[in-house]
């Protein structure tokens, strides 16, 4: 048994290497600067040409074997679940209302960072005494308050007003190691989806190493502000039209749902905007089984993905989602380290062999 932050596997596995090194800078939705200033690092250590267009997506253009193939687009997002400040009290402390799916209760009493315009500030969630009348009901937003311990003329100073995002300080969010040796778990503040990230990075260091080409020409999109409308991602497709568009993101745990934390990646069935187009699924499934792993099918009524949301908008005509199985979505997220390896061999495979 081992339990540790500073674990070897954390160094020596390439996607827990990258994971670790893009969860050491915030990047709550609109502000995921920090991400895509590795990102592009790392394609330029690759040697690939890569663009960021105006809404702050990266994006990477791939030839394929047959040019005049339809166009398929791989997404995974940059930016993850966050809060940001709605008013300053006389006393310093701030109100907040979360940005993307994040519930208080998932951070409890403890460290934040608060991004400002000129500098940010570390505060603490405060959630009241527990010394009174027993509460009957979940913490809301509204019964939370951020101390700061400055004035608001010092916040101000820092650049901290209405609409200054904020997330979990950076020396919580880990990644650790735990479980039993041969197959460890991993846990960090939340995989979604600077997983899918270093999933896409991973496929590229593949491709580039073993001199493979997509069938079809492919866009490969590092994109923003998916936790609140796939933002980003809406804006890749209408100006780049993919007739089939992949999300590369995980795949929760609701209770119900048949997932396992043994390894296998997830793929989405259906969320609740659309229902995912069925042959792709399959081509995916056939795929995976190819790579040497398998697939497990989910169906959601209450999650989206940057495919489904795209599909929704009307901008693409094919859509697929898969990533690595998490519990404790949108919190302090565990999966299986072998999980991630499972993913990129899967979208390796995926993409030198699929025509569609």
């Amino acid at each position: 048994m081992t339990s540790s932050t500073t674990h070897p596997l954390l160094t020596e596995n390439p996607s827990l290497a990258i994971f670790t090194d893009l969860l050491s800078v915030p990047s709550p939705s609109g502000h995921e600067g920090g991400v895509a200033a590795k990102v592009r690092a790392r394609l330029e250590a690759l040697g690939y040409a890569h663009e960021t267009d105006g809404a702050g997506n990266v994006l990477v253009r791939l030839a394929g074997q047959d040019a005049n193939a339809p166009l398929l687009c791989l997404a995974s997002h940059m930016d993850e679940i966050g809060f940001v400040v709605t008013s300053i009290e006389q006393d310093g402390a701030l109100r907040v209302m979360r940005s993307g799916g994040l519930y208080p209760w998932k951070l409890g009493e403890g460290p934040v960072e608060v991004l400002g315009d000129r500098d940010s500030i570390i505060g603490v969630l405060a959630m009241g005494s527990t010394h009174t009348a027993a509460r009957s009901s979940a913490i809301e937003w509204s019964d939370v308050r951020i101390l700061t311990g400055l004035s608001p003329a010092e916040l101000a100073a820092a650049g901290i007003r209405p609409g200054s995002p904020g997330v979990p300080t950076r020396q919580t969010v880990g990644p650790v190691i735990f479980g039993r040796t041969a197959d460890p778990l991993v846990g960090a503040w939340t995989f979604d989806d600077r997983m899918g990230v270093v999933a896409l990075l991973r496929l590229l260091t593949e491709l580039k190493e073993h001199n493979l080409q997509p069938v079809r020409p492919t866009l490969i999109a590092f994109t923003v502000s998916e936790e609140v409308g796939g933002l980003g991602a809406k804006v890749v497709a209408h100006r780049e039209q993919p007739e089939t568009f992949i999300a590369v993101d995980g795949s929760p745990i609701p209770p119900g749902a048949p997932l396992e934390i043994d390894g296998r990646p997830g793929i989405w069935s259906k969320d609740r905007l659309a229902p995912y187009d069925a042959r792709l699924l399959q081509d995916l499934l056939a795929a995976a089984e190819r790579a040497g792993t398998q697939l497990q099918p989910v169906a959601f009524d209450s999650a989206a993905s940057d495919a489904s949301l795209v599909y929704a908008a009307g901008l693409t005509q094919r859509i697929a989602c898969m990533g690595q199985v998490r519990e404790n979505s949108h919190g302090y997220e565990v999966a299986r380290v072998s999980v991630f390896e499972n993913v990129v061999r899967t979208l390796v495979e995926f993409v030198i062999t699929w025509r569609g």
